[in-house]
């Protein structure tokens, strides 16, 4: 308020004495509920009438010399447009900050408060509770006071529920959540079925944790207790998702509360829960398997309308939050593959820990893609059970942040803190949040205050880090209990009732534990199932590769298609060289380089009916300006894709610029291979070592789910690799990581060296039943090496192979035999021409593994025993593939009498040099010694 705005409702106020109908019809309803406050201040007897007209005691007309009655009102006027002033900004502090008085701590700890959301601090006193005031910016309000809006406040934003919101740019959306809180003072009228449905769930929830902690002491459970309310909360989100038409929901979660999760929630039986305790078959998970509160699961859940939502529930490993990625990425595979654009159909719900979300960095990446045209699913549920601590760690030490959901505030969404020992709050916020992700297809927060009974496992003993909060805890009672009391006192379910229902849910697990005692039982772990069925993991088949060659004229008119753009484009003038050299490519008047036989490949596995998805940072252009499947138009914009284009019934293409993150990314498209076996899924790295900041899904899950969890993936790595003096952070995918990984033949890690057995590789991904990750060491340099190019007899014919032999006519006389793979395979040739070094073969290694020894003696087979044997590689003694190749093949082929020795680069902690002259030293040196 300052002068310039009283001057002017001083003015708006004179013309509404002499004619209401002179001013709008807001101001004149703004004016009329001031007079009851003014009548009070005017008429001080209390005779409640207040006379305006022309008399000399009342209020002049126009023209007229104002006498001090009119003064007054009109001084009063001010002073009450500036107390109401003073009101509204009051109700919008609530609304900014209220949640800061909410009553969340289950434990009942106090809060710090905020002296900003006291009356007080607008120069509003006590005895303005009383007083009449506006309430257009507070609608349903019973009653008008200060003391009436106070208390609309309070119990909207200040009880059980705090709700942060007032980030949001979009009035729409902030106008949707004040109506829909304020009109019920965030509390939800609950109907006896329903608050006895929530009693249930607390009770399916305690009765499982105390069951199983009196049959199972001392095992590690991971208890829900503390956080019962866990259970109801899914139920009630499950209903509503049931309510909105949502088939299928993507669950994922940490350990915590996991099995009871699986329990009530995804229905496994408890017989299964009970074995994996007992732990009877060590036979079956020798060096395999996993423990069971990381184990996944799937069911379809029925609605009390009868509705089905199938629920899929990932397994995890103890990386807690990296497992977003994984389950958002599913969803959006199962929404491409229904056709679900509008992203209604499938939604993911992600359960948190407090201190996981505000402390570990996939998390903001998660939060980050919600809102990408590649990576949205249409609003998440994100759920953190808040226990107020880590594993020993207090939130002051953990996060520098007032909530540890702060971090969501970078996106425009509610985010909503709930007590949870308060279900019935807890429903009101899980029907809000659901109705909102609805309604504008936003990831939305809740904050679930709780709190855990035990320590981070039962084994643990909290006190010696928290005596005085677990002095606390040990004095509540269960939410259950807390619950039932409320209920009884309000006479909606009676004790006997109330006895009844545990005592069915602790026979039927009395029922399920015996059952799991039985020798003949072994648990379901629910693998190889619904879309996956035809495909198979294990062993590499040592026949039925599939076919992967195409027709010429398919091929040829593929790459006429690739090379066609729409007559009124303005194409880059460089960029049409490109495609003309691609329309040259069709006509076999020129033979193929490496981008166009990736092209070949992409277009032929789309026109047979595979979808496929590639992302990655840069990858529509391609990080070093080799791909271009996204052409610009140079004068609008506009954007044309070839690979969209080449035939009406083609499969789904979706080529997607990444965010500049590789973790979750990768993470992503890892769970979308997840729900996508009929595809090739592709993560294309920037350069080859960027993977290594997403090292955590490439140990827990790509390279070790399926002997954990008995999961299959497609999913394709491709990583820029080859030393070129560019510095030790751009020369090496760090192959000699992935070989460390390889066992019982569960990925493929390739370094391909032309275009054709490129465009094999990718053909074979995506038609090979036999699904399993695969590692692609893709060129730099070679993208446009005039060596590197492939005719087109070489696509219409032939398969992927493993090793490629010596080109030479003749392999007689052969005094040594250069093992390399890659880039210095091309350099090694030049030195051989170079020299005449006629005596010296060349054999490229393509796979490294799966790689029988059998394989690699046929290749050998040319050349006699004791022949010298010499692995080339530009990496550094200590990386690359010669430790793998060494241990792996090195006695076998000495007892072939072929001794493996070796040349590389000198042992060092670093990948490379960073001096261009020094490596062009360095790899001269190394190309010599390989023909000493």
């Amino acid at each position: 308020m300052n002068s310039y705005s009283l001057d002017y409702i001083d003015d708006l106020y004179v013309q509404y004495i002499q004619d209401p109908a002179s001013v709008s019809e807001g101001w004149r309803k703004y004016f009329e509920e001031f007079s009851l406050a003014s009548q009070s201040l005017l008429n001080p007897s209390g005779n409640g009438d207040l006379h305006l007209s022309s008399d000399p005691g009342g209020v002049a007309l126009a023209g007229d010399e104002p006498p001090e009655h009119a003064r007054f009102v009109r001084d009063e006027a001010l002073w009450l447009a500036e107390m109401q002033d003073r009101v509204d900004n009051l109700v919008r502090e609530y609304r900014v900050r209220g949640h800061l008085l909410a009553k969340l701590d289950p434990l009942k700890r106090p809060r710090p408060g905020n002296p900003q959301l006291a009356p007080e601090t607008y120069g509003l006193s006590e005895a303005d509770l009383t007083r009449p005031f506006s309430c257009q910016n507070l609608q349903y309000v019973n009653g008008r006071t200060l003391g009436d809006i106070l208390t609309k406040l309070r119990n909207t934003y200040c009880r059980s529920i705090g709700a942060q919101f007032m980030h949001i740019d979009n009035r729409t959306i902030r106008d949707w959540l004040q109506r829909r809180m304020e009109s019920s003072e965030n509390r939800i009228e609950l109907s006896h079925d329903v608050q006895v449905r929530i009693y249930s769930r607390l009770a399916d929830a305690a009765t499982f944790e105390e069951f199983v902690r009196r049959k199972f002491v001392g095992a590690k459970t991971f208890s829900l207790e503390g956080a019962e309310s866990l259970i109801p909360l899914l139920d009630l989100a499950l209903e509503k998702a049931g309510q909105h038409h949502v088939d299928g929901v993507v669950l994922a979660m940490a350990h915590r509360g996991r099995l009871n999760v699986l329990a009530n929630i995804l229905g496994k039986r408890a017989q299964s829960i009970f074995w994996s305790f007992d732990d009877p078959r060590p036979d079956m998970h020798r060096g395999a398997g996993d423990v069971r509160y990381h184990l996944g699961y799937s069911s379809d859940w029925s609605t009390s309308s009868g509705a089905k939502v199938h629920i899929s529930l990932c397994f995890n490993p103890s990386h807690l939050e990296f497992v977003n990625t994984v389950a958002q990425g599913r969803c959006r595979a199962k929404q491409d593959r229904a056709g679900d654009e509008r992203h209604s159909k499938f939604m993911t719900i992600l359960i948190h820990g407090d201190a996981a979300f505000a402390g570990e960095g996939i998390v903001q990446e998660t939060l980050n893609m919600s809102e990408l045209p590649g990576y949205k699913t249409g609003g998440t549920l994100h759920v953190v059970l808040n226990n107020q601590l880590g594993f020993t760690t207090e939130p002051n030490e953990a996060r520098s942040t007032t909530y540890a959901t702060d971090v969501a505030k970078m996106l425009q969404i509610p985010i909503f803190h709930v007590n949870g020992e308060d279900p019935e709050a807890v429903a009101q916020v899980v029907n809000l949040a659901m109705d909102f992700r609805r309604e504008f297809r936003r990831d939305v927060v809740i904050d679930m205050y709780c709190y855990r009974k035990w320590g981070h496992n039962e084994g643990d003993e909290p006190r010696f880090t928290q005596p005085l909060m677990y002095a606390a805890i040990d004095q509540r009672k269960s939410v259950r209990e807390s619950y039932l009391k409320r209920l009884l006192k309000m006479d909606k379910i009676t004790r006997q009732e109330a006895d009844a229902i545990a005592e069915v849910r602790h026979n039927k697990l009395e029922r399920e534990f015996e059952l799991a005692q039985q020798e003949e039982f072994v648990d379901d772990l629910q693998t190889m199932g619904g879309n996956w069925q035809g495909c198979f993991g294990g062993a590499e088949p040592e026949s039925n590769h599939p076919q992967t060659a195409i027709e010429l004229p398919q091929a040829q008119q593929l790459l006429s298609s690739l090379a066609r753009y729409p007559e009124n484009f303005n194409i880059n003038k460089k960029l049409k060289r490109f495609q003309e050299l691609r329309q040259e490519m069709s006509l076999g008047q020129r033979e193929l380089d490496w981008a166009s036989g990736e092209a070949l490949a992409m277009a032929s596995i789309l026109v047979d009916g595979y979808s496929l998805r590639l992302s990655g940072q840069d990858c529509e252009r391609g990080t070093f300006s080799q791909r271009h499947s996204v052409l610009h138009d140079s004068e609008t914009g506009a954007k044309y894709t070839p690979l969209r284009q080449l035939s009406p019934d083609q499969a789904r293409l979706d080529i997607i610029n990444s965010p500049l993150c590789e973790a979750g990314v990768l993470g992503f498209e890892y769970g979308y291979s997840l729900d996508c076996p009929n595809g090739l899924v592709i993560w294309e790295a920037q350069f080859g070592d960027f993977w290594n900041v997403a090292q955590v899904i490439v140990d827990q899950f790509i390279t070790s789910a399926e002997d954990k969890w008995g999961r299959l993936s497609h999913l394709t790595m491709l990583l820029p690799h080859g030393f070129e003096g560019a510095g030790p952070e751009h020369c090496s995918a760090r192959l000699e990581r992935f070989l460390l990984l390889t066992a019982e033949d569960n990925i493929q890690v390739t370094q391909p060296s032309t275009p054709a057995q490129y465009f094999h590789l990718l053909r074979r991904q995506a038609i090979w039943r036999w699904s399993k990750p695969l590692v692609v060491l893709t060129p730099k340099s070679l993208l446009r090496h005039p060596a590197v190019v492939s005719p087109l007899d070489d696509f219409t014919s032939g398969t992927f192979q493993k090793i490629l032999p010596d080109t030479r006519d003749s392999q007689e006389g052969t005094q040594r035999v250069l093992l390399c793979s890659g880039k210095i395979y091309y350099e090694l040739a030049e030195k051989r021409q170079q020299l005449n070094a006629d005596h010296i073969a060349i054999v490229r290694l393509e796979q490294y593994y799966p790689l029988s020894e059998d394989a690699l003696l046929e290749a050998l087979r040319p050349y006699p025993a004791g022949t010298d044997l010499v692995w080339v590689q530009e990496e550094p003694t200590n990386m690359g593939a010669w430790s793998f190749l060494k241990v792996r093949f090195g006695d076998f082929l000495s007892e072939h009498h072929y001794k493996l020795r070796r040349i590389s680069r000198v042992e060092s902690a670093s990948p490379s040099t960073g001096s261009a002259s020094a490596h062009k030293l360095e790899q001269g040196e190394l190309i010599d010694e390989a023909f000493a």
